[in-house]
């Protein structure tokens, strides 16, 4: 489990197509505290390391996955958010992710408001009606609220620090996102259905 705060932005190093996807995600963590087996997410996605350097570990990733995410467009040089997985007694900063990727949504609109950066995504049909105004996503990882919702089209806003401590800075329109939606709405869309 996560909490949707970023805590590294780490840079794919060497892509590998093997039977699997395998990456070499080089990271500000201190390798030596990071076991083999060890969940990290990358832009939000639940990856296990597999392999460790000094300041690298690598990730096998499934085809399963790859369709599922983003991750298709990584790159050597693309920089990714990380976090670790959280340890009882963490503070619960952002909100609880699981690190596995509902769908992928698309930046189609971004305006600045005063420090801020208004973003407005576009989520997958199937996805939309999980997303609420002033409920919790997670998008490639970071922990954010929705400020509203138009059909499949959803707001968000950055602040400076976000923009600063993750890839968000960088963002720009027709950029693919891992989106998570908050599980307590998944659970409580499931429950409507049933009953």
């Amino acid at each position: 489990m996560f909490t949707g705060i970023v805590t590294d932005i780490g840079t794919i190093i060497e892509l590998e197509q093997q039977g699997d996807l395998r990456a070499r995600i080089r990271t500000g963590y201190d390798t030596s505290g990071i076991d083999i087996g060890a969940s990290i997410a990358s832009d939000g996605v639940c990856l296990t390391v597999i392999a460790l350097g000094d300041d690298w570990y690598d990730v096998q990733i499934s085809a399963e996955t790859v369709s599922k995410t983003n991750l298709d467009g990584w790159n050597v040089g693309s920089r990714v958010n990380l976090e670790r997985a959280l340890k009882v007694g963490d503070e619960l900063g952002g909100h609880i992710v699981s690190g596995h990727v509902d769908g992928v949504a698309e930046i189609v609109a971004m305006a600045e408001e005063g420090d801020s950066t208004r973003v407005t995504l576009r989520a997958p049909n199937d996805l939309a009606r999980f997303i609420a105004p002033k409920g919790s996503v997670a998008l490639n990882g970071t922990s954010l609220t929705v400020n509203d919702v138009d059909g499949c089209d959803f707001g968000i806003n950055f602040i400076p620090h976000t923009k600063e401590v993750t890839t968000w800075g960088a963002a720009k329109v027709g950029d693919r996102v891992n989106l998570e939606i908050d599980t307590l709405a998944r659970y409580v869309a499931r429950l409507a259905e049933v009953s």
